[in-house]
């Protein structure tokens, strides 16, 4: 009876407060709900939401969009945290564990314009981004390109792009179908030089260690999408064993094939100039320590010298 009682009771799920966190929110109350279960939606805000004025690798805080809601499971106040997966430092406090990882979208980045035969590269252009590695690749394969920082949620940014700020913006093509923009996307960036971000596409589901057993059971079963969860093993290893977040330019995305899986993931200098690119398959059962070689791999081939590079130019 106590074990019912534990997986019956509401399922609090906290959330960042803009309309894309609120999808990936609702999409997993919905996926609950379908199991039979009552959910409740918190709505919390964080760092990353309330300081707009500075670039994310200005901040200087890791969890930046995390960090609140993961204090709000530790008291209890919720019992999922839903975040996009690419928001998600690459070390977990111990304390606290990812319980699933939702089936992924397509992970390309795209250019959002108002003008349908917009394409990069013609001509001048100014492109709005909020991501380091946007930015990098950018300088890398559209040199004339000048880029523009571009915060905040995705509806601020159209606005900023609809009052002139920008010719384009760079958006992860997930973001921008889930709050129904296709309509909007001018260029698809090819996977093969714009390689997204750890964890790009899917949505993670954080919880307590201390969450009862058979709570963690249930959620997993509803929300774990077990190919897309093999995948972000591999990459957020990949990221661990790198030591970068979400300001630091890195890149990886693994696809499963078979029972193998493929990675491919690398590092780029902040002037573009620098780009070091690996590949790797292993058994799928050997995700984690995949993403850790590759990254060794990287590091050895002048990754090491890339990231000193950047955290001195940080100081």
């Amino acid at each position: 009876m106590e074990a019912f009682e534990q997986t019956s009771a509401v399922i609090k799920i906290g959330t960042r407060g803009s309309r894309l966190a609120l999808w990936q929110a609702h999409h997993v109350a919905d996926k609950l709900r379908a199991k039979g279960m009552d959910v409740d939606i918190v709505t919390i805000t964080t760092k990353g939401d309330l300081v707009l004025d500075k670039s994310l690798d200005k901040i200087g805080a890791k969890g930046v969009f995390t960090e609140e809601l993961e204090e709000s499971l530790r008291v209890g106040a919720i019992d999922i945290a839903v975040h996009s997966a690419k928001d998600v430092q690459s070390t977990i406090p111990e304390d606290l564990e990812l319980l699933a990882f939702m089936e992924r979208e397509q992970v390309q980045d795209v250019v959002i314009s108002f003008d349908a035969s917009f394409k990069l590269g013609e001509g001048q252009q100014i492109i709005g981004t909020s991501s380091t590695r946007r930015r990098s690749l950018l300088k890398r394969f559209y040199p004339n390109v000048i880029t523009a920082e571009c915060r905040g949620n995705l509806q601020t940014r159209i606005q900023k792009l609809k009052d002139g700020q920008y010719d384009a913006i760079l958006l992860a093509y997930a973001g921008v179908t889930r709050m129904q923009y296709d309509h909007m996307i001018a260029q698809h960036l090819p996977l093969e030089q714009f390689v997204p971000a750890a964890g790009q596409g899917s949505v993670a589901i954080e919880c307590a260690k201390t969450l009862p057993l058979e709570r963690k059971l249930a959620l997993k079963a509803a929300l774990d999408h077990e190919p897309t969860h093999l995948c972000l093993l591999a990459e957020r290893a990949y990221l661990r064993t790198m030591e970068g977040g979400c300001s630091i330019p890195s890149f990886a995305l693994a696809t499963l094939e078979g029972k193998n899986l493929s990675l491919r993931a690398g590092i780029i200098s902040l002037d573009g100039k620098e780009l070091i690119v690996e590949e790797a398959i292993a058994p799928a059962e050997e995700a984690e320590a995949l993403g850790e070689q590759l990254a060794n791999v990287v590091l050895s081939r002048g990754g090491d010298r890339i990231l000193a590079d950047i955290k001195r130019e940080k100081v």
